[in-house]
Formats: C-alpha cells, structure tokens, sequence
C-alpha cells in the first residue's frame, strides 16, 4: 500500500511541467511587476506631514515663524484639519496676511474643530449683532480667546463698555490683546469701576494712547497706587488731566518718577516749576533723561529762556529738538538778521504752529529773496543739515 501511494507521488512530480517552463499565463503572481512595486509600497513608509513646510507654503509664515510655530504641532499628522481651518477663517473674510499672524501667535488654531469650535463662535458673535466683517476684524486680535466659550460673552461686556462702540473695542483689543482674554467678575468688572470712581471716561481711557488700554487689565492694586501718586501732584480726579497723568503714572515705578524730578530740579527747575511742569504736561516724566537735557539747554542757552517761562510752557518738551525746535529756531534767526522779520515774535508761539501754518507764514513768503530757501528748510527739518544751510545762503 505504502510503496503504491509513492509510485503515485513520484510519478505525479515525474509528469509534472517544470515551473520554469510554465506558460506566462500560468505564472503565478508572487513575482509580477504589479506585486513587486506593491511589495515595495508596504515595505517603505509613506513621507510624514512636513508641518515647518506646511506652515510655509500654506499659511504663509516666514521661516523662523514656521520654525518656532512647527515645535507646538508635534501632533499634527495631515493637512487635513488646518486646510479646513483655513478655509473656514477664509471664507469668513480674513486677509491671508492676518490669517499668517494668527496662526504664528497661536498655531493650535489648527487643531480647532470648524463644527464644533470655530462655527459656533462666529455664531454666538453675529448674535451679538456684529457682521462678518467686524468678526473678520476682530478674530485676528484675539488668539488663544476667540476659540474660548466665553469670548462672545467678554465681546458683550466690553462692548457695553465702550458704549456699544466696536471701533474703540477693536482698537482696545489692538492695543491690549489681554483685554478679551481676562476675568470679567476678578479683573474687568473691578477696573472699570474704580476708573470710574476717579471721574474717569473709559471709553476716553481707550483711545489715550498706545499704553491706555492696559489699564483695564492691570492688578487693581496697581491702579489704586498710580491714582494716589496723580493726586500727590495736586492734580485731583475729575479733571481734565488726570485721566493723562494716570495714564503715564500706571506703567512707571516710583522710582523713576522721583528720578525725573531730581533731573528737573537739578537742571535748574524749582520745585515748584516741577509741580507746573507734571500738572500741565505729565508725560513728560516719560521723556529721556538725555532729551529733556538736551531740549533745556537748547531754550536755555540758545534760545535765552528762562527756566520758569519754560515750566509755564511744557509742550516745548515734546517736540523734537532736531526736527522743529532747532531748525525754526535758526531759519527765524537768519530771517531777523537781515531785516526780513519786522516784528519780535514769541518764541513759544512759533514753535507751536503747525508746520504748514509755519512754512506759511515764514517759507513761502521769503522763498524769492532767500535761494533754494523751501530745499533748505526741508534739509534742515531732516536732520540732515540744522543750520548752515540757510546761513549760507545769506
């Protein structure tokens, strides 16, 4: 039995065709170019999502930002998500430049789900009554918040702050991205109301300046101290400067308040002119110590002004020296010199025009009898030549 079944084994491979020899249709496909490039396929990984050049080539972030923005998307796999985001952002009117600056500052932007995230806020906002548009405007201004639940409800709050005005908001938030990312019961809510109990307007606070808006957000301690060195200068809440003077005093230590008055006092301001000097112009505690040395001993000793006429007279700190104090002071100089002024002018109120009130009435008028005078003058404002010019014209 045994000896019979391998006869027939034997006899089967015996009369079998050789594989080699096999017709091609009869080949089997182990080996065929199609299963050889498939092989290849599943042996090599796919290229991994190259997130720095995404960042790149898609948002539109330069190659440090990409660099620095690719470290916090260690997650990211595919384009998948962010090309939704983007278009999501796109489509509801963001400037591509915008759309760059937002993801730069906040790249988990990305990670945002358009359903269940990013629509819902827009949503919440139109609620709000704000259009597109204004929504376009405003996401840009607030990363890190807008994606938060309670951003329309801080949208809403300063909104009824500013009187319902989204211009001055827009402008706050520019100015102070924590403004729609604080506490509205622990940080807004108190600042607003002890900027009103000094008399303050705050919606006036809003548009001061660069530094204004972050008034809303500081430690309301911090507020407290800067109103009680304001009114230390005799200038009491209510009053048309002191939003100004808390302003400035908010964001500098006391101690280098007391520096600039030493500085005052040592080049030869009382203190009293001090006192003048801070109610009437209190920003210019702000100023360098080297410009106001160099702007005092310009009116002191060129022009021959007396340091209490000075400290009656404070704006004379904030214009430039080297683009308008120097420069009219000797054209008005050289004009007086060869008899073409014939009255003694003020020499506050000339600095105190306007430019083109200036070159009005002291330019324009001599421009025939003084060569080139109009080229001078603007060389001179310039910085480029402060006195020679006209002189030599002369």
């Amino acid at each position: 039995m045994i000896r019979h079944f391998r006869a027939r084994i034997l006899s089967h491979f015996l009369h079998s065709p050789c594989p080699c020899h096999a017709p091609a249709s009869r080949i089997p496909p182990l080996f065929s170019p199609q299963r050889l490039l498939s092989a290849t396929a599943s042996t090599i990984s796919p290229k991994p999502f190259a997130v720095e050049e995404y960042l790149v080539a898609t948002c539109g972030l330069t190659q440090a930002q990409a660099l620095k923005a690719s470290k916090k998307l260690s997650r990211l796999k595919s384009p998948c998500n962010p090309d939704t985001v983007l278009s999501f952002l796109s489509d509801l009117g963001v400037p591509p430049s915008d759309i760059a600056a937002l993801v730069a500052v906040d790249p988990h932007v990305l990670y945002a789900s358009v359903k269940k995230n990013l629509s819902p806020r827009v949503k919440e906002l139109s609620d709000l009554g704000l259009s597109r548009s204004q929504i376009a405007r405003l996401v840009p201004l607030a990363p890190f918040s807008f994606r938060t639940s309670a951003f329309s409800r801080k949208v809403s709050f300063w909104l009824s702050v500013f009187d319902g005005s989204f211009e001055v908001l827009l402008r706050a938030q520019s100015w102070n991205s924590a403004l729609l990312g604080c506490s509205i019961e622990k940080v807004a809510v108190p600042n607003v109301a002890f900027l009103q109990q000094c008399g303050i307007s705050v919606s006036k606070v809003a548009n001061l300046n660069l530094f204004s808006s972050r008034l809303f957000t500081l430690k309301l301690k911090s507020l407290q101290e800067a109103a009680e060195r304001v009114e230390e200068f005799g200038i009491k809440c209510g009053s048309p400067m002191f939003r100004y003077a808390f302003a400035m005093m908010a964001f500098m230590d006391k101690e280098d308040v007391i520096e600039k008055i030493r500085l005052l006092q040592k080049i030869g301001f009382s203190q009293d002119d001090v006192l003048v000097i801070v109610r009437k112009a209190p920003l210019v505690l702000r100023l360098s110590e080297e410009r106001i040395r160099r702007s005092v001993h310009f009116l002191t000793r060129d022009v021959g002004l007396e340091a209490a006429y000075i400290a009656q007279r404070p704006a004379l700190f904030m214009y430039s020296l080297e683009k308008r104090l120097l420069p009219w002071y000797f054209l008005l100089k050289v004009l007086s010199e060869n008899g073409l002024l014939n009255v003694e002018l003020s020499y506050y109120y000339t600095a105190v025009l306007s430019e083109k009130m200036f070159v009005q009435k002291f330019v324009l008028p001599y421009k025939d009898r003084v060569p080139d005078l109009t080229d001078d003058y603007a060389s001179m404002c310039s910085g480029k030549d402060l006195q020679g010019a006209v002189l030599n014209k002369i």
